[in-house]
């Protein structure tokens, strides 16, 4: 009997150099890892979401939904690990969800003022470097329900991925039942920006770049083997990598100067997905055209405001472009390039800035600026820390904002038995950039969201308040036009010019 008991004894028996064995470690991917190093105290390189809940959500059965949904991705249960031989992801022997999954609660009656103090807080405080690099906090008493604050280093996965990460998490009924998740209805063939294929070319193209000692700088376009290079992958992709690195820095005002290490988040309320339809057909343009003419809108009555000299005035903000289908989505990583896209601030007529949008817009879609910036940022993620700083810098100054559009389900979500009611996100911003403009779609409404510097924007809630009068400017015009024709710029401002005559006599 003794051996028989002895046997599993010695069996059970751990055994930390074989445990330290078994934890496994694996590259990151170049891409990843340019994500990765561009965090610095002033720009953390975290997303940041909230989720608000109708009813109050208890944390057991949120770690409960943490546990079997959020961790099923192995993913986040590693560590990512830098070092002069690149970047890895390690598994976190000393894992603990308790760490990750955070009980809290605001003072006072807390309203939606003390939520965006909140979420400010942590979106300006970084995550720790020596675990997963993620963490949730529950808000355990908001509006007679609760929040949930997310946060999420950028180097896991981009916006589109983290999306599918949140949906997992969710279900279309308060009692889930089998294969019963929001991700199956949102995650359809979408079309992908280019084949992947054509995306793996690129990314070997920003390789070869930096491996024939390519330095990121204003004389990059004139580098000869930079131009070998290109020219083997085509005119069209030289000419946009030209036209990225000479384009003119964006003109001063007061959206940019010296960033801080303190955030100021704030989100408006939601606009009619239906209204914000009705005004991209009128106008026939894309429902995106009229959110990111909204936001210009925006930004040009709060510079306004502020005493800025906007006439003829035009900003750039970097707009991530999907490069993959939204079933793919599921893998995490980072898999989207950026593009810079013009945001008509000193056009006065907002029928106006809508057609300049939307212009600009088609412009866009029909280039490879996506694609070569995500070459660029592969080439970047093993570029020495120097030439990142300098890429980063070089780049961030030709534009003042981020400005990203995801979209979200159209169904009223659960988690954890608690139906959501609302939604958002905020992005970080790269270099010295010190703007970010989010715009959600959540069960048939568009929220956004605004993320600002400290220094530059003290009261976001100033400018987040300004987007829903922009857009009822659209669709005042919209409602007035004549519905079996489209509505161009110059009828919208015949119109409005008779609209505002009697005010003026």
């Amino acid at each position: 009997m003794a051996k028989k008991s002895a046997k599993p004894h010695s069996q059970a028996r751990p055994d930390p150099q074989s445990a330290a064995r078994k934890l496994r470690r694996e590259p990151m991917s170049r891409v990843d890892t340019a994500w990765l190093r561009m965090e610095k105290p002033t720009n953390l390189m975290m997303i940041t979401g909230v989720l608000m809940f109708a009813t109050p959500m208890s944390i057991e059965r949120l770690r409960k939904v943490i546990g079997e949904r959020f961790l099923a991705w192995p993913r986040f249960r590693q560590k990512a690990v830098d070092g002069p031989a690149g970047a890895t992801w390690e598994d976190d022997g000393d894992f603990e969800l308790d760490w990750h999954v955070r009980l809290t609660a605001l003072p006072g009656r807390a309203g939606k003022r003390e939520l965006e103090r909140f979420v400010s807080n942590l979106a300006s405080t970084p995550l720790d470097q020596t675990k997963p690099l993620w963490q949730f906090h529950l808000v355990e008493s908001y509006h007679g329900g609760s929040a949930l604050v997310a946060r999420i280093h950028h180097c896991y996965a981009d916006g589109i991925a983290l999306v599918q990460v949140l949906l997992s998490l969710t279900d279309t009924s308060a009692e889930p039942v089998a294969n019963d998740r929001a991700s199956a209805d949102w995650l359809h063939e979408g079309k992908p920006r280019e084949a992947v294929g054509s995306i793996e070319r690129y990314r070997k193209m920003g390789e070869k770049m930096l491996a024939k000692g390519v330095q990121m700088g204003t004389k990059l376009y004139e580098d000869p083997s930079l131009a070998a290079v290109l020219a083997h992958e085509g005119k069209q992709i030289a000419r946009e990598l030209a036209n990225a690195v000479v384009l003119p820095d964006d003109p001063p005002t007061i959206l940019k100067g010296r960033l801080g290490v303190s955030k100021r988040v704030a989100w408006a309320e939601p606009l009619d997905l239906d209204e914000v339809k009705a005004v991209s057909r009128a106008f026939c343009c894309t429902v995106n055209d009229v959110l990111m003419a909204s936001a210009a809108g925006a930004l040009r009555s709060y510079l306004l405001d502020r005493g800025e000299a906007i006439d003829g005035l035009s900003l750039r903000a970097t707009v991530p472009v999907n490069l993959r289908p939204l079933k793919h989505a599921k893998k995490l990583g980072n898999h989207f390039g950026l593009v810079f896209l013009e945001l008509p601030v000193g056009e006065e007529s907002p029928a106006r800035r809508l057609e300049q949008v939307a212009a600009h817009m088609h412009e866009l879609k029909n280039s490879r600026q996506a694609i070569v910036s995500f070459g660029l940022l592969a080439a970047l993620g093993m570029a020495p820390v120097g030439i990142q700083r300098l890429a980063l810098e070089l780049f961030s100054r030709k534009a003042t904002a981020v400005a990203t559009n995801v979209p979200g389900p159209t169904m009223p979500l659960y988690m954890a038995g608690q139906k959501m009611r609302e939604m958002m996100f905020w992005v970080p911003q790269t270099g010295g950039i010190g703007v970010g403009i989010s715009i959600l779609s959540y069960e048939n409404h568009v929220h956004f969201g605004l993320i600002g510097d400290a220094r530059l924007i003290p009261d976001p809630d100033a400018v987040i308040r300004r987007f829903a009068p922009e857009f009822e400017k659209l669709l005042y015009l919209a409602m007035l036009g004549d519905w079996d024709a489209p509505l161009d710029a110059a009828a919208a401002d015949a119109m409005r010019a008779r609209l505002l005559e009697p005010a003026a006599t």
